[in-house]
């Protein structure tokens, strides 16, 4: 079943580097709005709402994406590709989340080079 919403954290990028991998993913997006370290935009076409958390763990940053139309089955598909034309770190939930599961569970997918491991990481 596709995800309807995706949410990934990306090492040492920044919304310079993101937006023009966004737009050509998902189309034009209106302008950033910054409040803090939260930015959002979304998409004139297709109503995807964009929200980047600057620093949301650590020096980690956080994208997240909700809408029906996304073009990415899940998080590890929009993973593998950030890490392919980004060229970085990226992490993400192995099963997506829901607020069912248990808070403790750290196991995490770590995407470098366009390889897979599991690794424990204590958000």
């Amino acid at each position: 079943m596709k995800q309807t919403d995706i949410e990934i954290y990306l090492k040492d990028c920044d919304l310079s580097k993101i937006t023009p991998w966004l737009t050509s993913n998902l189309g034009e997006c209106t302008p950033w709005q910054q409040k803090n370290k939260i930015f959002k935009c979304e998409t004139h076409k297709k109503d995807i709402e964009i929200t980047w958390y600057e620093k949301a763990v650590g020096s980690w940053h956080c994208l997240y994406l909700a809408s029906e139309y996304l073009p990415w089955a899940d998080d590890l598909q929009c993973a593998l590709d950030a890490n392919k034309n980004l060229h970085v770190e990226i992490r993400c939930a192995p099963n997506g989340w829901t607020e069912t599961e248990d808070d403790q569970e750290n196991t995490w997918l770590k995407i470098t080079n366009q390889n897979i491991s599991n690794i424990t990481w204590n958000t």
